[in-house]
């Protein structure tokens, strides 16, 4: 109330301000009030500004989803590509190589990373913009200065953990009976691994995209706010620092939401890829 009001408010002032903001009311009534504003779209007000927060997200929401859509769309098929690769050459250099990478880059962590990229590709080669500001994207090298750095670290992880998990459902099908059946048969590796456990790796790499997917929502935090990229995590992070409660618990549940959302659609493919779980 101090920080609003100043030092030399009046508790008369401090009073109707707690009245206005619902402060004097009980602790459950005012939980029960935020959850059905929250239902119905209406998150609250900001302590800060005074603006609604569903309008002050809806001017990020975009920004994060971009960002998001980039990195899944770099990501994804490049840790599937890893994944099978290792598996089908397993025991082989390649393998054990990228196994090395993915342990290394699983290990470190994302601040490291994007202040090793912002030292070697902004300050020693100059070929990158340390801050990814955010502009009408018009041209192919307009899409890279905005969204290089940023993909670029949060890939580092992403691919590693998701290459890993891929690796492992498809050797544990290319054991199965089946695949062993196929192969005294004739078939060509590449054709066993496509044909044959690819199919049925669907749902076990479904829930690994989905969970790795799911690190977008920490991992952007840390991104966002190195690179100043003007997203909901760096929404959240202003409003954690001028202590906006509203704006906090909004951009909070939107996160859940969004992992909620990456795990169910894991579950929906893994029961749709398995002819028994849909029975």
């Amino acid at each position: 109330m101090q920080e609003q009001l100043g030092q030399a408010a009046t508790p008369e002032a401090v009073a109707a301000l707690r009245a206005q903001l619902g402060l004097d009311q009980p602790i459950h009534l005012r939980y029960l009030n935020w959850l059905g504003g929250l239902i119905t779209g209406n998150p609250g007000t900001s302590l800060v500004n005074g603006m609604e927060v569903d309008e002050m997200i809806a001017d990020r929401l975009p920004k994060s989803l971009a960002l998001a859509a980039v990195t899944a769309l770099v990501s994804v098929p490049l840790a599937l590509t890893i994944g099978i690769l290792s598996a089908m050459y397993r025991g082989s250099a390649f393998d054990r190589y990228t196994n090395m990478a993915a342990v290394f880059a699983v290990s470190v962590p994302e601040f490291l990373i994007a202040t090793i990229a912002v030292l070697i590709f902004a300050v020693k080669l100059g070929w990158l913009s340390a801050l990814s500001r955010t502009v009408e994207v018009e041209s192919f090298a307009e899409l890279v200065s905005v969204y290089a750095m940023p993909v670029m670290t949060l890939c580092c992880v992403l691919v590693a953990q998701m290459a890993r998990m891929t690796r492992a459902a498809v050797i544990d099908q290319l054991s199965a009976p089946y695949v062993e059946m196929a192969v005294l048969k004739g078939a060509r590796p590449i054709r066993v691994v496509l044909r044959h456990a690819l199919p049925n790796a669907v749902g076990p790499i479904a829930n690994a995209v989905a969970l790795s997917l799911s690190y977008l929502l920490g991992g952007v935090v840390i991104v966002e706010s190195i690179f100043n990229y003007p997203g909901i995590a760096t929404l959240m992070i202003n409003g954690v620092v001028t202590r906006d409660m509203p704006l906090v618990q909004a951009c909070v549940m939107l996160f859940s939401l969004g992992f909620l959302l990456l795990v169910l659609v894991a579950d929906i493919c893994a029961i749709v890829s398995n002819p028994r779980l849909r029975k």
